[in-house]
């Protein structure tokens, strides 16, 4: 299976997150809502410039932007 970072995933995509490459601030932000190794996430969708995007985990939604997406490795599923 593809690993890819969470920027580059397509719209109706699903992956389960490998690392999250983030340090400082941004890191602990990241993993605090809920993007840590080992959970599923499926992309939703994206605004008409691409960013931000729009993610499914954990049964709630959650947008990010394109700078945050690029420090999480996932590994596409379908």
């Amino acid at each position: 299976m593809a690993k890819i970072k969470l920027r580059d995933m397509q719209v109706n995509q699903t992956g389960v997150i490998i690392s999250v490459k983030g340090s400082g601030e941004l890191g602990r932000r990241i993993r605090d809502m809920g993007l840590v190794p080992g959970k599923e996430i499926t992309v939703q969708g994206r605004a008409p410039l691409f960013d931000p995007v729009s993610l499914r985990i954990m049964g709630f939604t959650l947008t990010l932007r394109n700078n945050e997406a690029d420090h999480i490795q996932v590994e596409v599923t379908a």
